[in-house]
């Protein structure tokens, strides 16, 4: 079975074709800044990779240039369009109306569209996308995958916030968890291959975006991200969690607009407000130059989720391992040796000559003498759309 695997976000398309139940991706790529002038899109197979750049304004023209590819008799990797048997869409938020994948029907679009005043920067052109693919693939079946469905065994006492009962009845005010494709591809690797049938996992999603994940016998049961996914970890240009006290002094006494504070807490902030950099990388070697800016944004970034770790350890009485994923989780040996530091407390014990040298998709780098696993697992959400589009159709 060809699966199309589409993540539309607000100014690029993600996209990959994976067959089914081989998990073999034929292509896949990107296509950015559609809008401007100079959109770039980057396609790749098996044997080649292109680099182009071009005039996309819109998401339909995009995922135009994605068929085009994808037919193109030197370049393409099908014959007719009909040959996709299936679209596999990313959605972020699916409020407390989707746990689990589903088949694209209009009462699923007007959900979608309802929940975007939840998620306004990502479920607008994840339903474009859909609506886009259902006029491109008239034969392939439709399929959504939310971020929140993962997070939707979170137990009340959990998801909950501590305001009137009303705003969560009336208007689902609760969190909702993001991330949750990624969660749940690295935990169950990590189920795997801990080979235990009862288990207690932390997975740490590290990249532009950031959360943790609470996983107990498979099942996501406290989350860092909230009602939006802003709150918990310090990220590459948001703040995490701060006093909200702090929101209106920022407007009551400094005079800032309640927009201007939100692009403030979005997008200026994080690792980006602290150091002027949002690329770790950049940080990293400013910080071993001597930068303090950057020292101390590495030091409180370490620090917060070191603090998840012992309260999300704490609510699971227990740990068996901690699973690092994404950009920076996979490739920062630096803020991994900062995570791990002092915390022999809770079993966690990291070998720093394994760390140093991680080379692979599935890394084991914790020390002997570690109570606790630690893991490098290269996430892969393409994929786990793909398995879950895969096993929804073949149910049918």
């Amino acid at each position: 079975m060809n699966i199309l695997i589409l993540n539309s976000g607000s100014s690029s398309i993600k996209f990959q074709l994976i067959q089914m139940p081989l998990e073999h991706s034929t292509c896949g790529g990107i296509v950015e800044r559609i809008g401007s002038e100079k959109a770039l899109l980057r396609y790749r197979t098996t044997t080649q990779n292109l680099h182009l750049e071009e005039v996309i304004k819109t998401h339909e023209r995009g995922l135009r240039r994605i068929l085009d590819l994808l037919l193109s008799s030197e370049y393409g990797v099908i014959g007719h369009v009909d040959e996709i048997d299936a679209v596999g869409h990313r959605v972020v938020h699916g409020g407390d109306s989707f746990a689990r994948t589903t088949w694209v029907t209009d009462r699923v679009k007007k959900e979608i569209q309802k929940f975007s005043a939840l998620a306004p920067l990502h479920n607008p052109p994840n339903l474009a996308g859909i609506q886009i693919a259902e006029a491109l693939f008239p034969k392939a079946r439709q399929v959504a995958v939310f971020d929140t469905a993962f997070h939707q065994t979170i137990p009340e006492k959990a998801h909950r916030y501590a305001i009137p009962k009303k705003f969560y009845t009336d208007h689902s005010i609760r969190s909702y968890g993001f991330h949750g494709t990624s969660h749940k591809y690295v935990s169950e690797k990590a189920m795997a291959h801990l080979q235990k049938k009862r288990s207690k996992l932390l997975t740490i999603h590290l990249g532009n975006g950031c959360s943790i994940t609470a996983v107990v016998d498979g099942k996501s049961v406290e989350h860092s991200l909230g009602f939006a996914p802003s709150n918990g970890l310090i990220m590459g240009s948001r703040s995490g969690d701060l006093d909200h006290a702090l929101i209106f002094h920022l407007v009551d006494t400094l005079g800032y607009s309640l927009e201007s504070v939100n692009r403030l807490l979005t997008k200026e902030s994080g690792m980006l407000g602290l150091t002027g950099y949002s690329d770790l990388r950049d940080i990293q070697s400013r910080a071993e130059e001597g930068d303090r800016d950057c020292q101390l944004a590495l030091d409180m970034n370490a620090y917060r989720i070191k603090k998840y770790i012992g309260a999300y350890t704490a609510i699971m009485n227990g740990l068996d391992a901690i699973v690092f994923t994404a950009g920076i989780g996979e490739n920062s040996s630096v803020l991994r040796k900062r995570i791990c530091e002092d915390m022999s407390y809770l079993g966690i014990t990291l070998d720093d000559g394994k760390n140093e040298s991680v080379s692979r998709d599935f890394e084991e780098i914790q020390a002997e003498v570690s109570r606790v696993k630690l893991l490098v697992i290269a996430t892969n959400e393409e994929l786990e759309i793909a398995k879950q589009t895969f096993e929804l159709c073949s149910n049918e």
